[in-house]
């Protein structure tokens, strides 16, 4: 609440009480802090979108692009309390704390009950990005009246130094708050708490520079209901983080049901697992089902046989496929010397071994000596000089869907190109290509992009009603190659004409 009877700060006498360098350099430091909470608030914004939505670059531009227009509203609009910057200034930052803190909590709750988060993105991304905007122009305010107490004339040097001390503390916490949020609050306090501390922390800074240093520009009125709202906003942040174990609870069975067994974030990915007792468990990686317990095997079947049944088979690649189905029917075929799992994250291998329902599920294929893992991401392990060239009679690509964009490399030409180099003569690749019917452009641009590395290609699915495709390439081929075989439909008639291939500076797989 702005009190009207308060002193002006353009034009009245300023009463602060520490000296003009001081108070310039408390300035400085709360534009260095809340610098810093304002990127993290974007870098939470773009991380949650992107794993509850899918496609970062989409959610990166959407939330820079809204939230860079909201702070040019928010600097026009802060104009008005440039004439009350203390009390205004303290507002915006409570204001600020609230919802830059709450943000991935609605979020997430919007995406857990409601379904659809692209709205509250679009709506938090406006709102912090007006707050933000509203930040410069006020503590433009509030340091000169900190170099007027010191007898300064106004200058446009003063002024011109002014703005550089500003935008220098303004960029360096904003480097400081970019840094932190990948390397400190994700991977230790994770997203929920991780924005609940930044807006305490936001809360903080700003009420004390305002309540202290800036109190005398203030009335009595104005400075009780700043403290009021201060205390508010504190007070829900702290009951927000003491109950988000809870809250992460209710809306992880809001999103999975209420069969989850186990639910880990790990340096990769979120890990849901559900099930009950010992019964097939189905596999989420960031909330998109990886293994469905009771049609698993035989989407993986459908996957590993047709290239088993084509050749020679002794050495077999799995990239992906840290659950072990994959693996276990590589396993079905006589004559399988050596199987490499190349896994990115090491929690799955952990859960397939361990965890009874799903090591029941992959038969145990981690205890065959057979078997030898790899924790690697698969293109750079590809481009490793443990990829040995032509080492290789099958190569299983069993990867997430190229919907996401880290994904999308692991299906790009360059991939396929890397993926050849590991076949030996006559060698077959295999890749999950995604849904062939919901997802038609994706799928069939896999299949584009797998020819054009110089494959000859077979795309097949599940029969209906399962909706999971396939392509099956055979390196170097003349001609068209074999069918698939039995039990699977060949979609090699359907294939449309003129799709380019996905390429690493060219991705092609938005629908």
């Amino acid at each position: 609440m702005i009190d009207p009877s308060a002193p002006p700060q353009v034009q009245g006498v300023v009463r602060l009480p520490v000296g003009p360098g001081a108070g310039r350099f408390l300035v400085l430091l709360v534009v260095f802090v809340c610098a810093a909470c304002g990127l993290v608030y974007e870098l939470e914004l773009v991380a949650l979108a992107s794993y509850l939505i899918g496609d970062s670059v989409t959610q990166a531009s959407v939330v820079l692009s809204v939230m860079v227009f909201a702070m040019g509203l928010g600097s026009l609009l802060a104009k008005q309390l440039r004439c009350h910057a203390a009390v205004g200034f303290g507002f915006v930052e409570a204001a600020l704390a609230l919802i830059g803190g709450c943000s991935a909590l609605v979020l997430y709750a919007a995406f857990a009950w409601l379904g659809e988060a692209r709205y509250a993105l679009v709506a938090f991304s406006l709102a912090i990005g007006v707050l933000i905007g509203a930040e410069i122009p006020l503590l433009m305010t509030l340091i000169q009246r900190t170099s007027r107490r010191g007898g300064r004339t106004g200058t446009d040097e003063d002024a011109a130094c002014t703005v550089a001390d500003l935008f220098a503390a303004d960029y360096v916490g904003a480097l400081v708050g970019g840094l932190a949020f990948p390397f400190l609050l994700l991977p230790w306090l994770g997203q929920l708490s991780g924005a609940l501390l930044t807006g305490a922390v936001n809360v903080v800074a700003g009420g004390a520079l305002v309540l202290w240093l800036f109190r005398g520009d203030m009335s009595a009125r104005s400075r009780w209901w700043l403290l009021v709202a201060n205390l508010t906003v504190l007070a829900v942040l702290a009951t927000a983080t003491v109950l988000v174990a809870d809250f992460e609870a209710a809306a992880r069975r809001a999103v999975y049901g209420e069969r989850v067994r186990v639910a880990v974030r790990t340096d990769v990915q979120e890990v849901v697992l559900t099930g009950v007792g010992h019964g097939p468990p189905d596999l989420f990686l960031d909330g998109r089902l990886q293994v469905d317990g009771h049609h698993g095997a035989r989407d993986h079947r459908a996957l590993v046989a047709p290239a088993m049944r084509s050749g020679r088979h002794a050495r077999v690649l799995v990239l992906g496929g840290g659950d072990g189905l994959a693996a276990r029917e590589v396993l079905r075929y006589a004559g399988v010397r050596e199987v490499t799992v190349v896994e990115i994250d090491p929690e799955i291998v952990h859960l397939a071994r361990t965890d009874p329902a799903l090591s029941a599920l992959n038969a145990h294929v981690y205890r065959d000596p057979r078997v030898k893992v790899v924790h690697a991401d698969a293109f750079s392990w590809l481009r490793s000089p443990g990829a040995a060239r032509g080492a290789y009679d099958v190569v299983v690509s069993d990867l997430p869907d190229p919907g996401t964009t880290p994904g999308t490399k692991l299906y790009s030409q360059e991939f396929y190109g890397l993926a050849a180099c590991v076949l030996a003569d006559g060698g077959r690749l295999v890749v999950h290509a995604g849904a062939a019917a919901a997802r038609p452009h994706t799928f069939w641009t896999v299949e584009a992009t797998i020819r054009a590395a110089g494959f000859a290609t077979r795309p097949y699915r599940v029969p209906p009603p399962a909706d999971r495709g396939f392509v099956l390439a055979f390196a170097g081929a003349r001609g068209a190659p074999p069918a698939p075989g039995p039990g699977v439909v060949d979609l090699g008639f359907r294939r449309p004409r003129g799709l380019p291939p996905s390429t690493l500076l060219h991705p092609r797989y938005a629908e």
